[in-house]
This record gives C-alpha cells, structure tokens and sequence, in this order.
C-alpha cells in the first residue's frame, strides 16, 4: 500500500497531489518481487506476486482496499504473478503465489482472488493504526516501511505488527542528544495532529529533560492547515526567541508552513527535520532559501540497490498505459498527455490542454524524485520488507515435520499459508541483505541506526543532503551520537545558532530557578561571602574548610593567611614582658603570703582564698602568653577556654572574699549565725560552683554562643541573632505607613515600665515597637514575693532584701 496521491481537504473539495517518491517505493517492491524470483537460492519452488493498492493517504479508501485484499476481491482489474493494476487506492500488499499451482488446477485468476496472507504498508503511522485495528480479527500481519510511532511497539495493542522503520523512541533520544550536542536548551517543537506526531513530540520531551533542554512552546497544528492555524503558528514562532524548531510533520505540511514564513519573511531558522521530511528533496526547489542548513535524521540508507535504477529508467509510453500510476508520472513530470491515457487526475491543471506526447519524451531529461536514487532510505525499508517475507518463507518451507515450531512439532504449510504462522516466522527471521545484518527486538522493531543529514546549498543552487554525522543504538550513549560539525552548513554565518532561555552561569554565582519558569530560565546569583563554586550552571555553592577563604570571583578557596603576633614585634615584646612580669608579682606575693601564713595579718585576710586568687591571677598573666607566636591547632582550642576559666576563677575568689567580709561587718550581735553560712568549705564550694557554669537569664549578646571562649555560660535568653531577624519584619512595619521617630526596642527596654511612666519618657516613647522574651504566668510567684517582709523570719535570712527594702521605703531598718 503506498499513497501515490495525496488526499486534501480544502473547503469541500478534493485536491489530489501526485507523489513520485512514492511511486518509487512502489516500484522497489515490484523490482525486490521480480528479483526473489528470479533467485535460485531464495524460494526455489515458490513465486511470489502482488496487489498494489493506493491508499491515498485516506483512512476509509486504505481501509476499504485492504478489506477487499484480505476477502479475496483484490478489485475488478486486479492482476498478480508480477503484473501491475491500479484502480483502487490501497498500497503494497503481498499476495503470494505458489509456482505450482497450476499443478492443482489453479490458474492466476483463481490465485488472485485468495486471501492475502501479508501486507506490506502502509507509510503512515495513523493508517498503519487503522488498517491493524480493522484486520485483527483476520490475523493479517502488517509490515510497515515508514510507520515509525512508539504506539505501534504496544504488541498487545497490535500483535500482527512489524516494521522495517525504526521506532520514534530511539529518534527521540537521538534528537534530543543532537539539541544537547549543540548546547541548544530552548527549543520550540511543533506537529501534526496525528498519533505519530503527538508520540514523537512526548517522547522527545522526555529524554530532552534529561539533558536539560527545555521546549519554548508545544504546538499541534489541525491536519487540514487553513489560514487561520497557520497564522496561530507563525504567530508562536515570530513571538517566541527560540531559534530552533523541531517539526514532526509531513513534506505538505512543510510547504504550507514555508509558504507562511516568506510572506512573513520570517528566516533565520535552524530546523530541525524529523525522519519523515529530512531527505524530501521535493521541499528545495521552492523553499531552498528558508530550509538551507536543516539538520534532521534520516534512517540509514542503501549505497545503492543493484538494478534498481535500471528497472525504473525502462518505462516508456509503449509500456505504461495500462498503469494509471505509471501513466500519470509520466504526463506529470513531462507536461504532455498520452493517447489513450487513463489518467483521470488533473492536479488543479486541465488534463485536456496539455500538448500530446511526441513518444520521444525521456524521464532522464528532467529531474524527478521517482528516478533519484541517491538517497535510498525509504526505498530501502520496502526492499528489506520483501526479503523479510521471503526468508519468512524460505523458513517455513525449511522446516523438517515433527521439529516445528507449533502443536506436536509441526511446520506451515507454503502450500496453504496460514498468515498467523507466516508471522510466527517472520518474528524470528534473521537475514543479511547488501551486505547489512537485519534483527528485530521482541516488539518487531529493527535495531535503529540514523544517519544525520544537512540540507546544503551549493553555488548553482542546487540541494545537496550532505551525512555529516550518525546515530546508532546499539551503541553506548556517550558513543551513540558523532557529529562532524566542520562539515555543517548553517542557515545563518559560520556558527550554530545559539538559543537559551538564560545565559549559563559562570563559575562563582549559582542557579537560581524562576518561578513558574522552565528549569532553563534562570537568574545567576552570586555565591554568599564564604562560598565557591568552580563549574558553569551549578546549582549550589560549597562553603570553603574553616582554614580556606574564597578568592574575589568567588571559585576557589584559598588558604587564609595566617596572621599572629611575633615575639620579635614591639607589642608582642610589650605584652611578653608584662605577661611575664604579672606573673612573677603574683608569684612574688604568693611566695610571701606563704612564708608569712603564720601571722595574724595573712590570716585575716582569708589565707586560703588568697592563695587561689594570686595563683589564678598568675595564671591569667601567663595565659597570655598563647596569645604571641605563631599559632597551632591545640593552641587555638585551648587558649581562649584556658583564659575564661582562669579569669572565672580569679572573680570567684574575689567575690567569695567579697562576701565573707561583708558579712563579718554586718553579723555584729552577738550570737549571730550569719557566719556560718560563709565557713571555709562554703568559701571553696562557691568558687566552683561561680566557675564552673554560668547560666544568665538575660544576657543575649551573640557573642556569648562562642563555646570556644565561653564554654561554661548558659543562658535562658535568646540569642541577639534571632532578635535581628525579626526586627526586620518590625522594620518592614515601620517602613510602611508610621511617621515621626519610630523607636525600636531590644528586649533589653521593650518591657521597662520605668521608662513607660507619664512622669518620665512616656512622651518620647510613645509608640515604640519592640520584641520581648516570651512571658510566662509562675503559680505562687505573686504570693511569694509579698511575703518578703524584714518582719519574716525566713525573709530575714535573705541578705539582699534588706538593701531592696531600704532602697524601695526610704527607710533605714
């Protein structure tokens, strides 16, 4: 089945385009027929022959052709064994013939008018759908040469389907690896409304968001492309500032599409061809100025087919009149009309005014894409179809009784073919052909290879299909893709277009995702003070070591430069020497409160508190001493804990020598027992206790959470750094609407009612925003505390209520 004449819808008539690429496929199947033929080591008993049929590219006239075919009415005028007839509109359809037939009685009328057991067909991927739903029930197999839909693969859906075309789900990975090859992340995608496009265009999206490529847009356009969605779609094109489209589309569609963009004037365009238009020369002479530097797949092709070009070079008028399909290439390509001709398409031109052909008319003398074999790709695939059904054959007839494939080891029968046991063979079949090694996978798919195809014009003007590079599957995916860029001519200057939707980000700033936006726009932000990143587009900074600090572009971390203070510096000198002189004062009074410990004035002073605080003291002067000289990683944890606890330890003993002081003037009756509580054991466990922890319920400064320098300070409060944050929102209060001087409170004031009284700063104060710590309600607290009367005998033990009720009274007690 192959569609030599297009069908088109326009308002409520039918136009009808003829196609001689199609003829040409046609006629290779004719010619690989007439080649097994004739072959004694293929099918020696066996002959085969054929309907052709043209499907039109139209459902019903394919459906209803390939009905007739499988009843047996191949049609009225139908001829096999060879011969060629066309007067219904199907495409190749394999009927096969047994030489010996006649030997039963069975003329060539009798074995036309028998079931076809295969049909080789049809081009479309939406016709190869319809025509496998329809003859399901018949168990028809259906081997397509150009259907290459993913949905075809689905053997549930379609179990009688094979195809010599790769499946659209290797052209996907190979598109989308050509896209990321050239650094092309925003791509603008369109097709047809057909199952082929529509599969082709998902599956792209997939693997080309692996890669990072990103679709600008997605447009399906109606098939029947009138004004008005061809407006829609250059309208996405003109609008869009992506450069590259990929199109899964016919070549009709394609020349509708170029016809809009030069009334538009719309170029500088890198297309993208899919399978189905990257090789149709026919698209040149017309839009050769629009389609120069189209990079596209085409599926890998025959060098050449030996004798091919000779059988379709043979047709002459003497030849042809009983073929319309034949008839009608030749009044098309030559302008003329035949006597006799039973051509019945005009092609919007009077059949009735073309001149008669003179007979001396050669399809050699003009160029005509029936006689151009140099690029054999789908023609190709027709050949591999016939063989394929050949070896089927050759297979079943091979088969020895008792060792078949099916119940109790038997064979099929070439005598009396069942088509389901025909495509039991052929599922399995393997076979060379032009020197190529011919497979299918489980889904009857062959083994996909590409060859990449640039659209080149040369000086005369003229289209040249240069390979400048290939895809093959079987390969691994960093070796599956090779491009020759040096050999690729562009639309546009000596460079591929480039086409982002953000520039990359160089090293030092990072990704950072829009919004409601495709992963491939983006803004670029700088890496934070501390970080790095060293690779284009990264999506994170990574902070640099404690020790390493990050150069000014921010993408490499550097080592710090360590700075410390010499001994061999004055100030280093300066603060050596008064270390070392604190220290031996220190020392030196300790040796002299030791040596005196015995008289009454060392023992006054609190003997043992005297000598912690003095050897505390030295310590602290010594300590210092870590703080000169070229620092190292132990010195660096020890110094600033060593230096707090000393220091901790010299305000303990001086605030426990403090109190013990205060209270003997104060304990002046006789028989007090104040003293007790400050006895030498409780001297000694209130200088641990003071420093081992320390533990503030309001002291919030930041700089206290460094457990390097304060290792024994907790706290109950929160942290200035979280007091910062949300002084922004109070900031971002203040910024809209409140005038005048807004003051802002810490917590330190915020909840000072001293400062609140109308007495004092109340005018000033008045609207102050502020953040206080979290307040709580302590059962108890309220009763607690007005009992603290100097009239209590437990609040009389208290040695700072005393002071407080003095100081809140005014009177002395």
């Amino acid at each position: 089945m192959f569609y030599l004449l297009s069908v088109h819808l326009i308002n409520i008539n039918k136009m009808f385009s003829f196609s001689g690429r199609a003829l040409r496929w046609m006629q290779t199947m004719t010619f690989a027929i007439r080649e097994i033929n004739q072959r004694s080591d293929l099918l020696p008993g066996l002959k085969l022959g054929y309907h052709i049929r043209d499907s039109s590219n139209d459902i019903p006239v394919a459906l209803k052709g390939s009905l007739l075919l499988v009843n047996g009415q191949p049609g009225p005028r139908a001829i096999g064994n060879g011969s060629l007839e066309a007067d219904w509109g199907l495409k190749g359809k394999g009927d096969l013939m047994r030489s010996g037939s006649r030997s039963r009685g069975l003329g060539c009328a009798d074995v036309t008018q028998s079931v076809s057991p295969v049909i080789i067909g049809d081009a479309s991927s939406g016709l190869s759908m319809a025509l496998l739903r329809s003859l399901g029930p018949f168990h028809i197999p259906l081997v397509s040469y150009f259907a290459s839909c993913s949905c075809l693969s689905e053997q549930k859906e379609f179990p009688m389907f094979m195809r010599t075309m790769p499946s659209d789900a290797f052209q996907a990975r190979a598109l989308a690896r050509l896209v990321s090859h050239f650094g092309w992340t925003w791509v603008g995608v369109i097709g047809i409304e057909s199952d082929y496009a529509r599969f082709a265009i998902q599956l792209f999206l997939q693997e080309s968001s692996l890669y990072g490529v990103c679709a600008a847009y997605v447009h399906i356009f109606p098939i029947v492309l009138s004004q008005q969605p061809l407006d829609e779609l250059l309208d996405i094109i003109q609008g869009s500032s992506s450069k590259i489209i990929l199109n899964f589309c016919s070549e009709a569609d394609v020349s509708s599409i170029m016809r809009g963009m030069r009334r538009r004037n719309i170029t500088g365009i890198q297309w993208i061809a899919s399978e189905a238009w990257a090789t149709a020369k026919s698209l040149w002479e017309e839009f050769g100025d629009l389609l120069g530097g189209t990079l596209g797949f085409g599926i890998h092709r025959a060098d050449v087919i030996p004798g091919l070009k000779q059988y379709l070079s043979r047709l002459r008028p003497s030849n042809i009149h009983d073929s319309a399909f034949l008839s009608e290439l030749w009044e098309e390509t030559l302008n003329c009309r035949l006597n006799g001709s039973v051509n019945t398409h005009s092609h919007m031109v009077n059949h009735l005014d073309r001149k008669p052909c003179s007979g001396m008319e050669d399809l050699k003398d003009v160029y005509s894409a029936f006689l151009d074999v140099s690029q054999l790709r789908v023609s190709y695939n027709v050949y591999k179809a016939v063989y394929l059904v050949a070896h089927a054959l050759q297979r079943m007839s091979d088969c020895e009784a008792g060792q078949g494939p099916f119940v109790n080891g038997t064979c099929g029968n070439p005598k009396s073919i069942e088509p389901w046991q025909l495509f039991h063979y052929m599922k399995s079949t393997k076979f060379s052909i032009l020197g190529e090694k011919v497979d299918f996978d489980l889904n009857g798919d062959p083994i996909a290879s590409y060859d990449l195809m640039n659209w080149r014009r040369e000086q005369d003007g003229s289209l040249r299909l240069v390979k400048v590079g290939f895809y093959d599957s079987s390969l691994s995916p960093e070796l599956s893709l090779v491009v020759n860029e040096s050999a690729i001519q562009w639309p546009v200057g000596q460079q591929a277009v480039q086409s982002v939707c953000s520039e990359s980000c160089p090293p030092g700033k990072r990704v950072a995702r829009k919004k409601g936006k495709p992963v491939c726009c983006f803004d670029c932000v700088t890496c934070a003070e501390g970080e790095v990143s060293n690779t284009t587009d990264s999506l994170d900074c990574t902070r640099c070591p404690t020790d390493m600090w990050p150069n000014d572009m921010r993408t490499l971390c550097l080592p710090k430069d360590v700075e410390f203070l010499s001994y061999k510096e004055p100030m280093g000198m300066v603060l050596c020497a008064g270390s070392v002189l604190g220290a031996c004062s220190s020392l030196l009074v300790l040796a002299m409160f030791y040596k005196h410990r015995a008289t009454p004035v060392v023992r006054a002073n609190n003997m043992e508190l005297s000598f912690f605080l003095l050897l505390f003291l030295a310590t602290c002067f010594l300590i210092g001493l870590l703080f000169i000289g070229e620092p190292s990683d132990w010195l660096c944890r020890i110094r600033y804990p060593a230096f707090g606890v000393s220091f901790a330890l010299c305000i303990s003993c001086l605030l426990a020598k403090t109190l013990v002081v205060l209270m003997a003037f104060r304990a002046t009756l006789p028989g007090s027992s104040v003293m007790k509580w400050f006895g030498p054991n409780q001297q000694r466990a209130s200088v641990l206790l003071c420093t081992v922890v320390q533990v503030s319920y309001f002291s919030s400064c930041a700089c206290l959470s460094n457990k390097k320098e304060y290792p024994a300070f907790l706290r109950t409060m929160p942290s200035d750094l979280f007091q910062l944050n949300v002084k922004c929102v109070v900031f971002s209060v203040f910024r809209h609407g409140l005038t005048g001087i807004q003051w802002l409170a810490s917590e330190a004031w915020s909840t000072a009612s001293v400062l609140s009284t109308p007495t004092k700063y109340h005018h000033i104060l008045q609207g102050t925003i502020g953040l206080a710590i979290r307040r709580a309600h302590i059962p108890g607290l309220q009763d607690f505390l007005l009992r603290l009367h100097p009239s209590n005998p437990d609040a009389s033990k208290n040695p700072f209520l005393i002071p407080f009720w003095e100081e809140v009274s005014g009177l002395q007690i």
